[in-house]
């Protein structure tokens, strides 16, 4: 319960970066050699999703699809189920 009130209590901080940090290992392995590889990166740290999208217009559109999902923080279901 503690770490669940800790995770709410950030402002979302820690599922910003949990959701960079996994859309980041995806994007390396499957958009490592493509164009514009480095900008996008940069962008999604920067938290900058539009600017994600658009460093990956080049990429096939369902790794940059994927990419831009993944860099979104995503709701979690148990922590909704224990409030």
């Amino acid at each position: 319960r503690l770490v669940d009130q800790a995770r709410k209590a950030d402002g979302g901080q820690t599922a910003r970066r949990l959701a960079h940090e996994r859309a980041y290992r995806v994007m390396a392995a499957l958009a490592g050699d493509y164009p514009g590889f480095e900008d996008a990166a940069r962008a999604l740290f920067a938290d900058d999703i539009d600017a994600l999208a658009r460093a990956a217009a080049s990429w096939p559109q369902d790794v940059r699809d994927y990419a831009v999902k993944l860099a979104q923080p995503q709701e979690q279901p148990q922590d909704q189920s224990r409030e």
